[in-house]
């Protein structure tokens, strides 16, 4: 059995015989804002990671709390939504993003969420 792989530009809308890259919009990147976004989407999964050491510590509770692990688990849930949502042109959001979501690793390892 054999793969076919075509390259990005032979692919096309099933609409059209326009390229669908031909509809995607350019966007030019510096090396200090990948580096920023990254590091925020970074603090987002670092938040995720810490609400899932939670989860996981409660889960191997003799009775653990269903309590902690719904609002653990709402809270990786809202870091998902946040990491989705963003936009990596607009740098006061990607700062904040960062900022927000280092802090609030900390709370969680912290044992203050």
């Amino acid at each position: 059995m054999s793969a076919r792989v075509e390259s990005e530009a032979s692919v096309t809308d099933e609409r059209s015989d326009r390229s669908v890259i031909g509809h995607l919009q350019g966007f030019t990147w510096s090396t200090s804002e990948s580096v920023a976004y990254e590091a925020a989407v970074e603090a987002i999964n670092e938040a995720v990671g810490a609400y899932s050491a939670v989860i996981a510590a409660e889960e191997v509770k003799k009775n653990p709390s269903r309590q902690v692990l719904e609002r653990a688990r709402a809270g990786q849930a809202a870091c998902a939504v946040s990491r989705g949502q963003l936009d990596p042109a607009d740098h006061a959001a990607v700062a904040s993003a960062r900022q927000e979501f280092s802090a609030l690793s900390r709370r969680i390892r912290q044992g203050r969420w």
